[in-house]
Order: structure tokens, then sequence, then C-alpha cells
């Protein structure tokens, strides 16, 4: 058996990574996918997700109004109305929840059908869901069964059949508070009670400092001591009272903001004021050294007169 199975290695080895009659793959691609697998779990302790941030970029996504209107799929059965999150909320929320993989693979294909593996894997927690599933190359039409033929639309007929167990797999990995969390937000956004994301209300602010008082980003940024990207509700409050005092002439843009320029002025102004100091120190030596020079001339002076 062993002898069989160093025949089959060298062959694959000879035949340069393409697959052998039996469908095995060669151990070289295996080793190579081991090591990608391996690579995304090292990034995954590397930077792990802040639970925090997280459900603040998904509850921002789902204020986007093109988002909301296709966050939840809705059909008849049973004389009922079944309704749930649809596969572009799913990818919303794993894109933002971080550290997770999700897709399809299409594992064996014959003349008739497909069977191909929907999967959704949390790098971070090691937590994984899978959906094996048959395809027949075929559909259902109202003149009857139509083969398929074109690989265009067997590989297009996979994948919607895919996307629902895709769905699937990433609801699964992700806390259900938060879906619900996302799907309230997507409600509140389609009703009319949520604004624009966060991050284009503070782009729209940054935008209306820089053309009415000429103050950057970057003097903002300093203003609060951290980057825009950990800026929140708060910040952008704190921000529409500064502009509205700005406007009202209550106070000035140098009040509240340290210019760029004065800041490399101020820093100038230091270093002159320091080489100035050093002078000023290197130079009392020399003074007290002429003052102790004068005194022994005067002593020399009066020891030739007497």
């Amino acid at each position: 058996m062993s002898n069989e199975l160093a025949q089959q290695y060298q062959e694959q080895q000879l035949m340069g990574g393409n697959v052998t009659a039996d469908g095995s793959m060669q151990v070289s691609n295996a080793s190579r996918e081991m090591e990608e697998v391996k690579g995304q779990i090292f990034m995954a302790k590397q930077f792990p997700r802040n639970t925090f941030q997280a459900q603040k970029r998904i509850q921002d996504a789902c204020k986007r109004r093109s988002l909301a209107m296709s966050a939840t799929y809705s059909y008849p059965k049973g004389g009922q109305n079944v309704t749930g999150p649809s596969i572009r909320l799913a990818e919303v929320l794993a894109q933002n929840w971080g550290n997770i993989a999700f897709g399809f693979k299409e594992l064996d294909q014959d003349e008739e059908s497909s069977t191909a593996m929907a999967y959704a894997w949390d790098v971070e927690t090691n937590t994984r869901q899978e959906r094996i599933f048959q395809v027949p190359h075929a559909i259902h039409t109202r003149k009857g069964m139509k083969v398929l033929s074109d690989p265009r639309d067997i590989y297009e007929l996979i994948a919607n059949q895919a996307s629902r167990r895709v769905r699937a797999c990433i609801l699964s990995i992700i806390p259900g508070d938060i879906v619900e969390d996302a799907v309230a937000e997507c409600n509140k956004t389609l009703s009319g009670e949520n604004t624009s994301p966060l991050k284009d209300r503070l782009t729209r602010a940054f935008n209306a400092f820089k053309d009415k008082y000429d103050v950057t980003q970057v003097e903002i940024e300093t203003y609060f001591g951290y980057p825009a990207s950990e800026f929140t509700e708060s910040n952008l409050v704190k921000l529409v009272a500064i502009m509205n005092s700005l406007n009202d002439g209550m106070t000035k843009a140098e009040d509240w903001f340290i210019k760029e320029a004065d800041d490399a002025a101020d820093s100038k102004d230091i270093a002159d004021d320091f080489n100035k100091q050093s002078k000023t120190t290197t130079s009392k030596p020399k003074a007290k050294k002429a003052a102790a020079k004068v005194g022994d001339e005067d002593a020399q002076e009066q020891d030739d007169k007497a």
C-alpha cells in the first residue's frame, strides 16, 4: 500500500500541479493552501476584532438606504410571509465583523450535476460552518426542464444556489443580537428615522470647516487629540457647536484650533529662544575671565608704583 502511495506522489510531482485521473490534487497544492490558512490565522491573532468598533461599522452601513432596501428577503409560504436577512446584509455583516472567510467552492462536476460547498469560517475563534449540496445542471421552466450545457450558465446556477447556503453559514457564525440590531437599523433607515452614516456626516463637517474657516482635518484631530477614525457622535455634536459659535461671530477659529503654520512658527521661536539662552550661558565665563584679567593688571600696576 505504501508503495502505491509513493508511486502516486511521484506521478503527481511529474505532472507539475495538474489534477490526476482520479481527481486527487497534488501535494504541493495542499501545502500551499495550508500555508495560506496559517497566514490567515496568524493575521487574525495579530489583529483581533474590536467588537465595539465592528458593531459601530455595521450600524453605519445599515444607515445607507441602498443597503437597507436589499437587507431582507420576503416570500409567501404556507399562507404566511417569511422574512429574514438577505445575502447582501450577511455579506456586510461578515465584512465589518472582521476576520471571517466565506464563500463557496465547486468540489466535483460531471455532465449531469455539480457538488459544491458553501462555508463561513471565523478565523479568530476557529468557528466554521459548511453546507455541501448537489446542483443538477437543469432548471425548471414553463415548458418543462431545460438542461444546461453552457459553462457560464452552469456557474451562475451554482452561484445562485450557493448564495443561500453562504448566508446561512454567515448567520450561524455572527452573534444573533448583532444580526437583529442590523435588521432593526435597516428598518429605521427605510422608515426615515435614520440619518446618513457618521463617516459621511463627519466628511461634510470637515469640508465645511475647510471651506468657511480654512481649518483642516489635521487641525481638528489635533484639537480632539486623536484621529478622525476614532470620532463618535459626541465629537460631531462638539463640531456642530463650534461651527455655530463661529457662524454667530462669538469666537474665532484661532480660539479653537492651532494652525499648522503657527505651530511651526512656535517651534521655531522656541528653538531661537533656546539658542539665545545657550549663547548667553556660554558668554558668561568669558566675561568673568575678562574681569579677572583686568583685576590682575591693576594689581601689577600698583606693585610697580610701590
